[in-house]
């Protein structure tokens, strides 16, 4: 009679146990607690992104669209099934079953200004991590097209077309640190990389590497006038004053050809503008195999000429950053066809990318963030406590179950 009181006990807490698992978080749930509700509701009411639409409001598009990138789901019908598929977890999340003719209303009506704000809210949590451990800080400036053709893009988007094609320009300032976007904008295809460039927050003590595009010798001065640094590389055609020739070390003479101290030669360079950047520049000339050389322009004066081209180099972080996104979240096929609906579907997968690295750096995860995007996109919905529970629960088990059976052949 014991032995059967003692296995009700066991039961009833196992099930009591079980009830509790189903409320501990799923994964989905844990990458949107960096969205704080109470912080996005009031941006939501700042926007009145909940004028129209109060039966899916602007957190239920959130998750919705957030699930979409991370899942990997690319159409309104996709979406639908595989969010649906989900009940029991809605309620957890603050929203409920989708329905994709909603999805496609507020994608072509909502503005997104709400997940505009909400990038940018995640992106200083990323920095603000950087700022506090790192001393030298690297941004790394550049601009990517998201190209739009076809029935319902050309409508809108055939108006900024430009030789390469027509649709949207990200631009984006990237932490080399980090791995994260820290700032950006989202423009017409038709906007010169210069215009957004003189946009871009300056920090002291900062470096900032861009490439031609941005070459603007009095944003340059700006940047040197705040305490910041920039490398670029100067265009074939500007006139320079050489100041000094610096004698370049052995061990980097294969590489740097030429170090020198330069000043510009023309005050006016043309079209009625004045040049600014009186101060003195560095001329850095590095060698290529089989290419002709590169021109660095940098105001620091001090860093070895070798680590100005390092600098240079980490560049091309920016690039894989835009080539991930392109290969791994979802900016290529769209949702909808309207300027807001695209607008919406890139500032989300930048909130899913800042959410991945975020829930990589609070858990120190050391895997690359695919290795986690393939893992997570798998089991959104599982909840890693509970299961780590029950795997601890059914091991004891089975140890307990064990150590009885030795006793019967004792």
């Amino acid at each position: 009679m014991q032995a059967l009181v003692e296995r009700d006990i066991s039961l009833s807490a196992n099930s009591t146990t079980d009830v509790c698992n189903m409320f501990r978080i799923s994964r989905i749930q844990e990458l949107l607690k960096e969205v704080p509700r109470d912080a996005f509701d009031r941006l939501a009411r700042e926007h009145g992104a909940n004028r129209y639409s109060k039966n899916f409001c602007a957190w239920d598009h959130l998750v919705v669209m957030v699930y979409a990138q991370l899942s990997g789901a690319q159409s309104l019908r996709e979406i639908e099934a595989g969010f649906n598929a989900q009940r029991t977890h809605h309620y957890h999340l603050g929203t409920h079953e989708l329905r994709r003719a909603t999805l496609a209303d507020a994608n072509a009506r909502r503005k997104p200004e709400v997940f505009a704000d909400t990038a940018r809210t995640l992106m200083s949590q990323v920095g603000r991590k950087v700022r506090s451990s790192c001393q030298d800080l690297l941004y790394l400036l550049d601009s990517t097209q998201v190209s739009l053709k076809g029935r319902g893009f050309d409508e809108w988007a055939g108006a900024t077309r430009v030789r390469s094609g027509q649709g949207l320009k990200l631009h984006m300032l990237f932490e080399a640190e980090t791995q994260a976007p820290s700032w950006y904008s989202i423009t017409a295809m038709n906007v010169n990389d210069r215009n957004e460039g003189v946009r871009v927050p300056i920090e002291r003590g900062a470096t900032y590497v861009f490439d031609k595009g941005y070459c603007d010798f009095n944003w340059w001065h700006e940047i040197d006038k705040r305490g910041a640094y920039f490398v670029t590389r100067f265009k074939r055609n500007v006139a320079l004053r050489i100041q000094e020739d610096r004698a370049v070390p052995p061990e980097a003479a294969a590489s740097v050809l030429k170090d020198q101290l330069v000043r510009f030669a023309h005050k006016n360079p043309g079209g009625g503008r004045r040049n600014r950047y009186e101060g003195v520049l560095r001329r850095v000339e590095v060698a290529r195999e089989g290419k002709a050389p590169l021109v660095f322009a940098t105001n620091d004066l001090e860093s070895p000429a070798s680590e100005i081209a390092r600098r240079y180099k980490d560049r091309w972080q920016v690039e894989l950053f835009f080539k991930w996104i392109k290969q791994h979240l979802n900016i290529k096929r769209f949702c909808g066809r309207s300027e807001n609906a695209v607008r919406i579907q890139v500032l989300t997968a930048l909130i899913s990318y800042l959410l991945l690295t975020l829930y990589r750096q609070a858990h120190g995860v050391t895997k690359s963030l695919w290795d986690l995007l393939a893992q997570l996109r798998s089991t959104l919905f599982q909840r890693p406590s509970a299961e780590a529970a029950q795997y601890h629960r059914r091991r004891q088990q089975l140890h307990e179950f064990n150590s009885r059976q030795s006793g019967l052949f004792a």
